[in-house]
């Protein structure tokens, strides 16, 4: 009794801190209900708090519950009535097992009788009901709060309804079980399955009584997975600092990818630290983080002087400055733009190296231009984690010894202001990878040593005569990639990419050319010190891979990959119904979840982005999207992605193991994305588990979707029923809430669509994985 006291209490503190913010609301609310829903049959909805945050939305909540309420679902959806009265709260546990919609109502009508007003708990979301108005029309309400007379009256005539409704519900729930009314049994069967919760920041309206599917797994075992131990709060799986250490630390071995093998993984979900809160809205968060999240102060001192990042309070603030900028990126971008057209959309697609906190980036979206960053996790604790707090595009990664995880041909612009990577050593190796990166007529800004470095010598403390054999290495270079020098002035300097190899033809230096056939081949390969060839071109004025589109045309416009046949068997029809389908997909999507385009989903990532049409559909600047390529997908289609304007990833949770082909029947080992935890507010995985089918443990896939969704973060599974009753299992396990939709052409069509979210919890807290 002790345990549910203490559970009353701290669901009431977080019911009392919304109920002055409601209050106003539910005004509004009431006199809409008179003009939007005069038949509702639950007028007396005070308004809801489901757990352990606040939305108010009763419309919502009405067609739920109103839902649930003529197709059995009371049955197995009241689980708790909370009764107050006066200053008591008494709650009383109602049977969750084999009750009709009678014996139910029947208990919620003697309470009626007895009390003004009780706090309903369905599947631990809170629902606030004046009861004595729960029997009239929704102008009762407001006319409770009349003369006495008409109280008691109004009270009597409540009653009497009340006591009337009840009788009819005892006739229907002995109808029901009678076995005439096929089609409500079959209806009472459905909703065996059915969740009526409303989940934290999803609006369910769907036509379903219950989870779309007939098949019942509710003797089905559920492993509950425990909180990992508070150690690993920041735990990135590949890019662990103890295992890192063993590792060489030449040309940046110990800093790349090295993720755990079996027997080390951990099966366990990573916590949120205590204070954790959801990051500002976008274009807040840009400035702001609150410390809670990221509490790492180390470069608020080290980069002081240079404007990186200051602590206020219980916020990091972020002024814009840079170690190259520290008078604030807006006026360093400016300074490019007069080189590069950053501002009329060419320039859309910018690769950020060695990004700090990611500042560049972040400014770059007053142009319209999105920046893929990337840094590792070293001495600048958190440097990663701080991008994406921002809202900002990052990933950890280092340019080392294997090739940087993206396609050829796919960056407008790449970018290095202080990254601290030597440009001139390993034969141009690096430069090298940074012209396959980029598209023909693409660009190369370089900032910080050792540009200018006649001026600024004393100041980086290096030697002259260093610096000077530097920046002359990376001039020789750059020559033999054919790059054009655009633009030095200052500490910064501009190359440009020729469009096509015909202006290179004749240069007296010619680099060796890469001999490997598929340039986009690059997940676990060793980087090389070579060029990779441009496709071919008929005249010299003739850009290597199609003329540049300015963004947002370019985004539903026909990529030259698709044009020009490249990609084996996906035609420019295919390509465009592709488009069409993903926008009456996204269109179904927010009918359900009404807040995907709000602002509130600021990081989303698609974990199997086919073409890009997903992210297409939901193209605004509100969000963006990282567009995952698994390397094991039929069509490589990455590359198609950045040539929307659109940024993406290759990776897989399922590597080249060296024993699958000894033993075909044991699972792969799954490996983690290169992010820290709690860094994306919205996954999408559509059909990521067919794929992964006897490939991959389908746990180890959704517990590092968990570590990397943000608390109350959403994922939207589409996948085949059978997969996702499997998925919905394991979920169950993990505290996330789901509901399982039809597919959008009905319930005929074998896939189906799996809604979650994660519920809000931290590190220390003593409760268990919920079961729902």
């Amino acid at each position: 009794m002790k345990e549910t006291k203490d559970l009353t209490n701290k669901y009431f503190k977080a019911f009392n801190q919304q109920f002055e913010r409601a209050s106003a609301g539910r005004r509004r609310l009431e006199e809409s209900a008179k003009r939007t829903q005069p038949d509702n049959p639950l007028p007396g909805l005070l308004f809801s708090v489901p757990c352990p945050f606040a939305i108010f939305n009763p419309p919502a909540i009405h067609n739920s519950i109103q839902s649930s309420l003529w197709r059995g679902g009371f049955s197995r959806s009241l689980y708790w009535l909370w009764v107050l009265k006066g200053d008591d709260v008494n709650p009383i546990r109602l049977p969750q097992k084999d009750f009709g919609s009678f014996d139910i109502l029947r208990s919620v009508s003697l309470l009626v009788l007895q009390f003004g007003s009780i706090f309903v708990e369905i599947n631990h979301c809170f629902h606030v009901y004046d009861l004595k108005a729960a029997a009239c029309n929704p102008g009762c309400i407001m006319a409770t709060k009349g003369n006495s007379g008409d109280n008691r009256s109004r009270s009597s005539m409540s009653i009497f309804i009340v006591v009337g409704l009840c009788g009819f519900f005892y006739i229907l729930g002995a109808w029901q079980r009678s076995g005439f009314g096929k089609g409500d049994s079959i209806a009472v069967e459905i909703t065996k399955q059915t969740d009526c919760s409303i989940l934290s920041n999803l609006n369910y309206e769907t036509h379903h009584g219950g989870d779309a599917g007939t098949i019942d797994e509710s003797e089905a075992e559920v492993n509950e997975f425990k909180p990992c131990d508070d150690r690993y709060i920041d735990y990135t799986p590949c890019q662990d600092q103890m295992r890192a250490m063993t590792f060489p630390r030449e040309n940046m071995i110990y800093r790349e990818r090295h993720c755990p093998s079996e027997n080390e993984k951990l099966h366990c979900l990573i916590p949120a630290r205590k204070g954790y809160v959801t990051p500002f809205p976008w274009p807040q968060s840009r400035d702001y983080v609150p410390y809670a999240n990221a509490p790492y102060k180390s470069l608020t001192v080290e980069k002081a002087i240079q404007n990186w990042i200051q602590y206020e309070g219980n916020v990091f603030r972020f002024p814009g400055g840079g170690t190259q900028f520290p008078h604030g990126a807006d006026a360093y971008i400016n300074e490019l733009a007069s080189v590069i057209p950053l501002d009329n959309g060419v320039v859309r697609t910018a690769l950020d190296t060695g990004c700090g906190v990611a500042s560049w980036g972040a400014y770059l979206f007053k142009k319209n231009v999105i920046a893929m960053s990337f840094a590792p996790r070293d001495s600048h604790e958190a440097q990663v984690q701080f991008a994406l707090e921002r809202g900002v595009p990052a990933v950890i990664g280092v340019l080392g010894t294997i090739k940087l995880p993206y396609p050829s041909r796919a960056f407008d612009m790449a970018h290095c202001s202080r990254c601290l990577i030597r440009w001139g050593e390993n034969d141009g190796m690096y430069m090298m990878e940074v012209d396959r990166v980029l598209r023909p007529g693409g660009y190369w800004v370089l900032s910080g040593p050792p540009i200018n470095w006649k001026n600024n010598y004393q100041a980086w403390q290096r030697p002259k005569e260093e610096l000077q054999e530097e920046q002359r290495n990376i001039e020789e270079i750059a020559k033999r990639l054919c790059w054009e020098k655009k633009h030095e002035k200052g500490d910064i300097a501009v190359w440009r990419k020729r469009i096509s190899y015909d202006h290179c033809r004749d240069q007296d230096s010619q680099p060796a050319m890469c001999e490997s056939g598929n340039a986009d081949g690059v997940w676990y390969k060793k980087m090389e010190a070579c060029v990779t060839p441009y496709p071919e071109t008929t005249n010299p004025d003739e850009v290597a891979d199609g003329a540049w589109k300015p963004f947002p045309e370019r985004l539903n416009a026909v990529p030259f990959r698709i044009s020009s046949g490249s990609i084996p068997e996906i035609s420019v029809e295919a390509y465009q119904e592709d488009n069409r389908s993903w926008k009456k997909h996204v269109n179904a999507y927010k009918r359900i979840n009404k807040i995907i385009d709000s602002g509130r989903y600021r990081n989303i990532m698609d974990m199997n982005a086919g073409l890009g049409s997903f992210a297409a559909a939901l193209e605004s600047p509100k969000l963006w999207v990282m567009n995952v390529m698994p390397t094991i997908a039929e069509k490589d289609t990455l590359g198609v992605i950045f040539e929307r304007g659109l940024i993406g990833i290759y990776h897989d949770w399922y590597p080249i193991n060296s024993m699958k082909p000894l033993l075909p029947n044991i699972l792969g080992r799954c490996e983690a994305f290169s992010t820290y935890p709690r860094t994306y507010d919205l996954i999408h995985a559509n059909g990521i588990f067919s794929l992964y089918k006897d490939k991959c443990n389908a746990e180890d896939i959704l517990l590092e979707m968990d570590r990397i969704l943000r608390p109350e973060g959403a994922v939207i599974f589409r996948d085949q029923m059978d997969v996702l009753i499997k998925v919905k299992r394991i979920v169950k396990g993990m505290r996330w809430n789901t509901k399982m939709v039809d597919h959008e052409d009905g319930p005929l069509v074998q896939e189906k669509i799996l809604f979650a979210v994660k519920q809000y919890w931290v590190a220390g807290e003593n409760n268990t994985a919920s079961s729902r």
